[in-house]
């Protein structure tokens, strides 16, 4: 048998049942490959604490973010879903001690402890059943589409969005570092719609569709305000955007206001008055009087019924 022959009998010999180790002869086992000089030297650059912020950060100390997905999944199922009084009983107390744990593993201010936290955000537990009750309402009035209470709670995203936001804003609230954004992060994965824990939101609140929604931190929203998909609640940017950091950059929305699909509302010293009407795509920089109407310019669409030979100003001939 050739050499050739050989190593192809070798190297082409079937593999064996899943989850096995196959070895080729004259080769490194499976899942080798790298020299060890290689992988000792990628070891020796990733490990310790260097200068780069990512090592500074990890190497600070963080929450673990899974242990934080996991109450606020268990926290946010028990203010949806759970009624009744014996499981409500037995839930509870397991939702603080998670929470008492998390608590635990980051740095609060001087005046707060994990134990002061915790009961506080218990004690709130109630409040947050009827601000989410009412944004359910506000969805069932809001769309036609709705066929019952029970669609929205469990389908629609924009209250899974709402729900995790109300439950992180406690936090924030407490000041609380880092779990906050961790919970709204996941939801915006979840949901697409991106709620910074610092917004303030009032009651009544309800976000159709609600793909693409940005609303920042220092944003401020009234009762009984309806938003589409793609709005931006935002700030404007500025080359050092970082010397807003603490101020108010976000725009104030009144009670009673509609906001269309894909409108931009950027600034702190921005405030859309109550009652106003903002139509979809609308770029806005300025506050608007109470009751206002914002319209942007409809687009002018050209049909051409010219002769195929004759092309319109903006089209372009197909290439040969």
């Amino acid at each position: 048998m050739g050499a050739r022959s050989k190593q192809i009998q070798e190297t082409e010999r079937p593999a064996g049942p899943r989850g096995s180790e196959v070895r080729v002869a004259g080769g490194p086992s499976a899942g080798e490959g790298c020299p060890p000089d290689i992988i000792e030297a990628a070891v020796r650059g990733l490990s310790g604490c260097s200068d780069n912020v990512l090592a500074q950060a990890v190497c600070r100390g963080i929450v673990d973010p899974q242990a934080v997905v996991d109450w606020t999944n268990r926290t946010e199922r028990l203010l949806r879903f759970q009624f009744d009084r014996a499981e409500l009983r037995s839930e509870i107390p397991g939702v603080a001690r998670q929470l008492n744990a998390l608590l635990a593993q980051v740095e609060l201010p001087f005046s707060s402890s994990p134990e002061s936290i915790t009961s506080a955000f218990v004690a709130s537990l109630v409040g947050l059943r009827e601000s989410l009750s009412e944004d359910v309402a506000a969805a069932f009035e809001g769309d036609p589409a709705a066929t019952g209470y029970e669609e929205i709670a469990v389908a629609y995203p924009a209250i899974r969005a709402l729900s995790v936001h109300r439950i992180a804003h406690e936090l924030y609230l407490r000041q609380v570092p880092l779990i906050p954004r961790i919970m709204s992060e996941y939801a915006h994965d979840r949901t697409g719609i991106d709620i910074h824990p610092g917004a303030a939101i009032g009651r009544h609140f309800f976000i159709d569709h609600g793909t693409g929604v940005v609303i920042g931190e220092t944003t401020v929203i009234g009762d009984n305000v309806r938003i589409y998909q793609g709005v931006t609640l935002g700030a404007r940017s500025i080359k050092k955007s970082s010397t807003l950091r603490g101020l108010k950059r976000h725009p104030t929305v009144e009670n009673d206001v509609t906001i269309y699909a894909g409108a931009k509302i950027l600034g702190g010293e921005t405030v859309i008055g109550a009652g106003s009407v903002i139509g979809g795509n609308v770029w806005l920089t300025q506050s608007v009087a109470p009751g206002s109407q914002v319209l942007a310019e409809p687009p002018h669409n050209v049909v051409s019924e010219d002769e195929r030979d004759e092309l319109l100003s903006l089209q372009r001939a197909w290439e040969d």
